[in-house]
């Protein structure tokens, strides 16, 4: 009795480009999920509000009791050399807040999230992301105490009012690559996180929120004129305090775009292993 021959293995051709890079798959994916990203930014909503006894009043509140706080103590300071301070300082702090808590946020939802995408598949991205649009929401609404302001300070905005949109898109793509960025390495170093806030803390005091940039002194202003937040909060102060339209803006945007294409790279690269490396 001859041996029956073993049939010979069944190989697969597999071409990974077809697949593409990870950066174009996680955009695929986002865009397929995108009633995902929608349910996460009205649960955010919802959940930051639900035990607050004020709701979506305290988004207005509480950057406009900073605001008063910090007048109190540098108005008499910077009287010289900015008029009508606090008009000046609440559109900068409004910018300067929702850059350094949605980056927080961002790390800590992205890389607490690992558990949870054990289980089940959804884009990486859609949580940092519903965290950025989130902090829009709050910053519009936020914005809206500055209104008074003008009318306080008998400031009439023109034009410039309408680069607005395209001011807070800019620091809202610049905050996201940044915020993917530290997400990254928190995954493989998670005292990134604890170490970023002491960089927040420096990164405000080397931007011009509190002060003016005039007070910089001629050795040290290239130092501060590479810090890339200081131009996304002149886009969005510029247009509300000297009422024209920041003199960077395309430079701003050139830079968020940048900063945002640097982090969705770094991050879906390597974001099928976020749940294995937390």
């Amino acid at each position: 009795m001859s041996a029956v021959a073993s049939p010979p293995p069944v190989t697969y051709d597999y071409d990974s480009a077809e697949r593409g890079s990870p950066a174009r798959r996680e955009l695929v994916e986002l865009i397929r999920y995108r009633d995902l990203l929608r349910q996460l930014v009205s649960r955010n909503i919802k959940v930051r509000y639900k035990r607050s006894i004020l709701g979506v009043a305290w988004s207005v509140l509480s950057p406009l009791l900073t605001m008063v706080v910090l007048s109190l103590v540098f108005a008499a300071l910077f009287r010289t050399t900015v008029p009508d301070y606090p008009l000046y300082l609440f559109p900068g702090l409004l910018a300067w807040s929702f850059f350094a808590q949605t980056t927080s946020i961002m790390a800590v939802d992205l890389i607490g999230g690992a558990d949870f995408w054990k289980r089940i598949y959804v884009p990486r991205t859609a949580f940092g992301i519903a965290s950025a649009l989130t902090g829009l929401v709050h910053l519009g609404l936020a914005l809206v105490p500055v209104a008074g302001l003008l009318v306080f300070y008998h400031r009439m905005p023109g034009w410039s009012l309408l680069t607005l949109p395209l001011a807070a898109a800019n620091l809202a793509m610049f905050t996201i690559g940044v915020g993917f960025v530290v997400s990254a390495l928190a995954r493989y170093f998670p005292d990134v996180i604890d170490l970023y806030q002491v960089v927040l803390t420096a990164w405000l005091y080397f931007t011009p929120v509190i002060y003016p940039a005039s007070i910089i002194g001629e050795r040290y202003r290239r130092l501060f004129a590479v810090n890339p937040v200081s131009l996304l909060v002149d886009g969005i102060r510029a247009p509300l305090y000297d009422g024209v339209m920041s003199r960077s803006i395309g430079v701003a945007t050139v830079v968020a775009l940048a900063t945002l294409a640097t982090g969705w790279w770094v991050f879906t690269r390597s974001a099928d292993e976020l749940p294995y490396k937390v």
